[in-house]
């Protein structure tokens, strides 16, 4: 049975192939590790730049040469909340 590295971080959300934070829902854009030291140097170089961040390296067992289904995370990614200034700007144009 073949297996793969993934990397998980606290709030749920998984390294993806873009470099950034993915939740999950679509398998395809999340990392993947055939060795489990290559996916510690990604942690170890994200870690660097975000130092408070908490994850782990899960070793995953494929099915049919893809990953499993991938528990998705309810919290929501970095940078996709809506802020009051966004509020704040779209009551501004719409009010014109």
């Amino acid at each position: 049975m073949e297996k793969t590295h993934i990397i998980k971080n606290r709030d749920g959300h998984y390294w993806g192939r873009a470099k950034e934070w993915v939740d999950g829902s679509e398998r395809s854009r999340v990392a993947q590790y055939t060795h489990r030291d290559e996916a510690s140097n990604t942690l170890f170089e994200i870690s660097s730049k975000d130092f408070g961040l908490r994850a782990e390296i899960l070793e995953v067992h494929l099915k049919n040469g893809k990953l499993p289904k991938l528990e998705v995370s309810q919290i929501p990614l970095p940078g996709f909340e809506e802020t009051d200034d966004e509020s704040t700007e779209l009551a501004v144009e719409n009010s014109v």
